[in-house]
């Protein structure tokens, strides 16, 4: 496995916060896809590169970032609080898309949003309070049901994929899709569990989440 990761972005918020991230790709796609991680991972999650290499592949832009600073990780490595709280996790994406609005190279591209776990439902709220900004939304094994209110205002179009052994799970996102005014699809990967390990469950995830982000965002040009 290649360890080597590409220049690091920092990412200023206007709240003063500086968030890290990886951005890749803004020289080939028409469409960035902003990765909005689960509890407890960050920029450098296999799982997410992994799905991100095949959208930059499939001629889209991507960010992997990190929703917490370096001190507030250290604190939640301990605690594991921030992690779960999820109207600060959507206060960092919205406010990271409008930094993203401020870069030349990707402010004109339509974005959409990447959630897993827990990062599912921030990606949702963020979705709800910016539908001119977010053109669809994507969750891997997700908890949109951690949105709450908020679904009921997601008016851009969200595939929800989970693993069809993650039985509980897919009942909640059974619940949260029928919350969703939204144009909404849940696809189940038969045979794989939350964290779709299983030989060749990824992969799937990765193709559906393209399909999916080039229907709603545009094919890319390249």
């Amino acid at each position: 496995m290649n360890d080597r990761h590409p220049p690091q972005t920092t990412i200023a918020l206007s709240t003063g916060v500086k968030l890290k991230g990886f951005l890749e790709g803004t020289d080939q796609g028409s469409g960035l896809i902003v990765f909005v991680h689960g509890s407890g991972s960050s920029r450098f999650s296999n799982r997410n590169t992994r799905v991100a290499q095949f959208l930059r592949a499939s001629g889209f832009a991507t960010l992997l970032m990190d929703l917490l600073t370096t001190s507030e990780d250290q604190v939640d490595a301990i605690t594991r609080e921030l992690r779960f709280n999820i109207p600060l996790l959507a206060q960092r994406v919205s406010g990271t898309l409008d930094w993203l609005a401020t870069q030349e190279q990707v402010r004109q591209a339509p974005i959409g949003l990447f959630g897993a776990s827990t990062g599912a439902a921030a990606a949702l709220i963020c979705a709800a309070s910016q539908p001119a900004r977010v053109k669809a939304v994507v969750s891997r094994g997700g908890r949109p049901d951690l949105a709450g209110d908020a679904l009921a205002a997601v008016h851009v179009p969200t595939l929800l994929i989970v693993g069809g052994d993650d039985t509980q799970v897919l009942e909640l996102n059974r619940m949260a899709m029928s919350r969703i005014p939204a144009q909404t699809q849940l696809v189940t990967i038969e045979g794989a569990t939350h964290l779709f390990e299983e030989p060749g469950a990824l992969d799937e995830v990765a193709r559906h989440a393209a399909d999916w982000f080039k229907h709603y965002l545009g094919a890319p040009t390249a």
